[in-house]
């Protein structure tokens, strides 16, 4: 969901009421509910968040907005990012000089080409970053980790 002043990311799984809000003034992330979403929110669908970069207009939300399952693994399925979103914490440019606003255009130019290579994967059940090897030779307490603590 996205307001003039905040992000909203709204989990879809069953029984999640948890949602992570970004303010777009002052870049701070916290956790609220649902229901302090407010209903004037831009809402629309997306699989998950890239990160975040600073460019000459500031700060820019990258959140993928397609994906194609390639496959599983241990029957965790895998997907394939195939189609991003950059979103500007600024509500407007007004800021920025002419020359400023052509480099932050050639900025997000060589940005969209880098999210276009083919290559982004990701998991929401399965340790991608991780060999296979390696997970073998954790400790029990690593294995219990939720992916986001690992």
């Amino acid at each position: 969901h996205i307001t003039p002043e905040k992000f909203y990311v709204e989990a879809c799984d069953d029984g999640a009421d948890d949602v992570l809000a970004i303010d777009r003034v002052s870049t701070e992330v916290t956790l609220t509910v649902k229901k302090d979403v407010p209903p004037s929110a831009v809402t629309r669908p997306i699989y998950g968040i890239l990160g975040t970069i600073r460019l000459v207009a500031g700060t820019y939300l990258i959140v993928i907005t397609k994906k194609r399952k390639v496959g599983e693994i241990f029957s965790h399925v895998i997907w394939k990012a195939t189609d991003f979103d950059i979103l500007s914490y600024k509500k407007t440019m007004l800021h920025l000089t002419d020359i400023q606003l052509q480099d932050n255009k050639v900025f997000l130019s060589m940005l969209n080409h880098v999210l276009s290579v083919d290559g982004f994967y990701f998991s929401t059940t399965y340790d991608l970053t991780h060999t296979l090897q390696r997970l073998a030779n954790t400790s029990p307490e690593f294995q219990e980790m939720s992916l986001l603590e690992r």
